[in-house]
């Protein structure tokens, strides 16, 4: 039997109590109380240090912008509520470990949670973060871990000449870790200006589109543009590949699938980041993809990606700026503080 280590004064308060960030409608959240209860034999007490808005997707979920359709795919693996609202959604959490088995007390650990101040989860749902990574860096394991995904089926070469298109989250991800490979020409390609300090901080060179390199074997679109895409297709070479990795929500997007696109025998593949790529499933498991992205967090270069950071409890506020674009972000980080339930 797993013996459980327990905090060593802890109020009932303390223990039992939170606070969660829900959206209660279209454009509008709200923070909630929230009651919990003991962790069993094989869960663990979390409490939040940070969480991380993915900004892509969870606007789209603030905006109440989820096909429905789409309402079972994009559920997250700890949401309450449905689609469009009320509805806790998130997935980028860190936090330590106060009640559960001893190898995992006072751990700091990642989940796919949503934004709250403390939770209770499986044991087997929190992974451990490396010591060297910084808890405040380890809200990105998520978006690195799609980076992982869509690389693994990407498959890049040793010499591919490759482009990133969209500057986002995800494609700045993806870019990072393709600065790794060798003999790669990386290009991360974006319509703002103001990622071209992101793409040195990250080592990969940096193009408008009307400027990017053409002739590639490779790019990875990220954009959630149908700009961004139809000039994903214009800078392949003949027999190059698009990873689409974007998610349109409700969205028709329009391609130029005829003129040059069967004569170039181009690529449209798309990635998937709720299994595991199916050049790896036969090997690689979930657990092992988001060890990997942990792991790759020890770069500080990575710390480029967070570009803001706010309060819990101005949640409320942030999200309508996020999804405004009055508040411009890569990730934007949320921060906890001790007395935060």
């Amino acid at each position: 039997m797993t013996r459980m280590t327990r905090t060593a004064t802890p109020t009932a308060r303390t223990r039992r109590t939170a606070r969660a960030f829900w959206v209660d409608s279209p454009g509008a959240g709200a923070i909630r109380g929230v009651e919990l209860a003991a962790p069993g034999a094989d869960e663990v007490l979390v409490r939040t240090l940070f969480s991380g808005v993915s900004r892509g997707t969870e606007t789209l979920v603030f905006g109440g912008r989820v096909p429905e359709n789409q309402y079972a795919a994009m559920r997250a693996p700890f949401q309450e509520g449905d689609f469009p609202g009320p509805v806790k959604y998130g997935y980028l959490n860190v936090g330590v470990v106060e009640e559960g088995p001893d190898a995992l007390v006072g751990r700091t650990v990642f989940c796919l949670y949503p934004h709250q101040t403390r939770y209770v989860v499986p044991a087997a749902a929190v992974t451990p973060v490396p010591p060297e990574v910084p808890a405040g860096r380890a809200v990105l394991a998520g978006t690195v871990e799609t980076a992982v995904n869509a690389l693994w089926d990407a498959a890049p070469l040793v010499g591919d000449r490759i482009a990133v298109v969209g500057g986002g989250m995800v494609g700045c991800s993806v870019a990072a870790l393709l600065s790794r490979f060798p003999g790669v020409r990386v290009q991360l390609v974006d319509t703002d200006p103001a990622r071209a300090e992101t793409a040195e901080a990250l080592g990969v060179g940096f193009a408008s589109p009307a400027d990017a390199l053409g002739g590639l074997d490779l790019v990875v679109h990220a954009s959630a543009t149908e700009a961004g895409l139809a000039r994903s297709l214009e800078l392949l070479r003949p027999e190059g590949t698009v990873l689409e990795l974007s998610w349109y929500g409700d969205r028709r997007v329009a391609l130029p699938l005829g003129e040059a696109f069967h004569s170039r025998r181009l690529t449209l593949h798309s990635s998937q980041v709720g299994t595991v790529s199916p050049a790896r499933g036969a090997t690689r498991t979930y657990a092992d993809r988001l060890a990997l992205a942990l792991d790759l967090l020890a770069d500080p270069a990575l710390d480029a990606l967070v570009t803001g950071e706010s309060a819990f409890t101005e949640l409320p506020d942030v999200l309508p700026g996020l999804a405004s674009g009055a508040i411009p972000a890569l990730c934007h980080r949320i921060r906890y503080a001790g007395d935060d339930d």
